[in-house]
């Protein structure tokens, strides 16, 4: 990587929900060693309340999280990022290259935002994050080469 802290973009449509929670648990479980922020490559310019209420989880101001445009992320970064996370098929599609040519993953998560009914998307919310969580845990596990 390029520095001794990993600087990780996460990357999602709508940047309300998937790479929300995805930022939110980087924050936390790589305390210290992670730079993140999440995007979307069509933001919603709002975070989902149930996302929010997942993130309420952690020891974090969930308030602290909002919608980002990809193309104001990379306008205001001025360092590459290591690693690319997409979270989403179309993200994954969509996104192009990124400056630096960082490592790219690509978790292809279900929406949980697509469930109408609200008790099926709030056990779809509680679903992703743990899913994150476990992956984003997982990831941290490995030596950072």
């Amino acid at each position: 990587m390029t520095t001794t802290r990993w600087r990780v973009l996460v990357v999602c449509t709508g940047n309300s929900a998937r790479s929300i929670m995805a930022e939110a648990l980087f924050q936390t479980l790589g305390a210290g060693t992670i730079e993140v922020v999440s995007a979307g490559s069509a933001p919603t310019g709002r975070v989902h309340p149930l996302a929010l209420e997942q993130i309420s989880r952690l020891p974090v101001d969930p308030s602290r999280f909002g919608s980002k445009s990809l193309a104001s992320v990379l306008e205001a970064e001025t360092t590459p990022f290591d690693l690319v996370v997409t979270v989403c098929d179309h993200a994954a599609e969509s996104c192009g290259t990124f400056p630096g040519d960082p490592a790219r993953l690509h978790w292809g998560l279900a929406d949980p935002a697509a469930h109408l009914e609200p008790q099926q998307a709030r056990q779809a919310f509680s679903a992703c994050f743990d899913e994150l969580s476990e992956r984003i845990g997982a990831l941290l596990n490995e030596p950072m080469a």
